[in-house]
């Protein structure tokens, strides 16, 4: 088993994998005209790698499956292994890691390491089968038969990218189920009581964001299509439908507002076209805070729990990850291979594992590379 080796994708997992295998032994079937396309566009074009809070509670999905490959493969191992590589990244935002210059630190050792391997680029695969113990990949150029497949083709987020939904049909063809998919990472639409957002566009604050038992802190950016930010691009994680709860003044004192002679436009820590925009919402004057009604005030504290319903996300084309995917129930924890087909195995997005923003996302991707090719070095060497 495992003569060779046939990944498909290349991109953070499938390049990861290949790095770790011996010489020689990869084939690495890419549809784009080079690696790494969503590797160079992450985090700003910096990267965020890792970060140096990880666990399984920064992960949407199942806990016991998580855990153990995190911790097979942690943010402190790969911070070795990149440095090993001569690249170090640097800390920002107290605990995420980002490549010093630009994402294409990170690619550049990547590309290094796959010309070790094999690589078909701008191929793409239509079909996988199986015939006794030997695969039968179908490209639109050619037929390969190989001892083992990983899917390691992401999900379907930035399609600019070259993202399909190869690694879901896939696996279905082999009798994997796969968990609904939906846009992660991304931007939230809003209806009409809510259109007055666009006007704000462009103008950004620190809230937190209360949806499903979760709670997301951070920028929040108001968006011509509606609100974007960190902390709405993590509370898209946990939203399905229905209403989420914005604090739009976190920790702000009330007790001395009423004694105040300053305008309600400079007393809130709000910018002051926000605050102006809430108060015409609201239908209260911007006066002193001396002369507001009690009234007035008690609306003025549904900014600390503004509930609403979003109509949907800015969708695949601006989200930065996909959520659902593979059933992990149906994937091997300690080898990432199927539990239905043998020398089948799936890494990264494609699975339904899914990381809050912060590194989460490539940590995962390095972390099942890992952990299949761990296993695959391991059955070789057996042989």
């Amino acid at each position: 088993m495992n003569k060779h080796i046939v990944i498909i994708g290349g991109g953070a997992s499938a390049l990861m994998l290949s790095a770790l295998l011996p010489k020689n032994t990869v084939t690495i079937v890419e549809s784009n005209p080079k690696l790494g396309a969503k590797i160079l566009i992450s985090g700003g074009g910096k990267c965020n790698i890792t970060n140096a809070r990880m666990g399984a509670e920064y992960f949407l999905g199942d806990a016991s499956f998580v855990k153990p490959v995190l911790k097979r493969f942690n943010e402190k191992k790969l911070l070795q292994w990149l440095e090993r590589q001569k690249l170090e990244p640097v800390l920002r935002k107290d605990s995420q890691y980002f490549c010093r210059e630009s994402a294409k630190e990170l690619l550049d050792i990547f590309e290094k390491e796959a010309k070790k391997q094999t690589v078909l680029l701008n191929e793409r695969v239509n079909k996988v089968s199986k015939e006794g113990d030997v695969f039968i990949v179908s490209t639109n150029k050619r037929i390969l038969k190989t001892d083992a497949v990983v899917v390691a083709s992401g999900g379907l987020s930035f399609p600019k990218t070259g993202a399909s939904s190869i690694g879901y049909d896939i696996a279905e063809s082999f009798g994997h189920s796969v968990i609904k998919t939906a846009p992660g990472l991304v931007g939230f639409t809003v209806q009409k009581d809510q259109f007055f957002f666009k006007e704000l566009s462009g103008v950004s604050c620190d809230v937190e964001i209360r949806v499903n038992g979760h709670l997301c802190s951070g920028a929040l950016l108001f968006a011509h299509k509606g609100l974007s930010g960190p902390s709405v691009l993590d509370a898209s994680l946990f939203w399905e439908k229905g209403k989420l709860e914005i604090d739009f003044l976190p920790g702000f004192n009330w007790k001395n507002i009423r004694n105040s002679k300053k305008l309600v436009s400079s007393l809130l820590p709000l910018p002051k076209r926000v605050t102006k925009a809430f108060l015409v919402q609201l239908r209260i004057d911007d006066k002193t805070g001396m002369k507001l009604t009690t009234d007035e005030l008690q609306l003025l504290q549904t900014l600390n729990h503004y509930s609403f319903a979003p109509a949907g996300t800015f969708g695949y084309s601006k989200a930065e990850v996909t959520k659902g995917g593979v059933n992990t129930a149906e994937i091997d924890a300690d080898t990432m291979m199927s539990k239905k087909t043998e020398g089948l195995f799936f890494t990264g997005e494609v699975l339904d594992v899914t990381g809050r923003l912060g590194g989460y996302n490539f940590q995962w991707a390095f972390a099942t590379a890992y952990t299949c090719a761990a296993f695959l070095k391991r059955k070789k060497n057996e042989n």
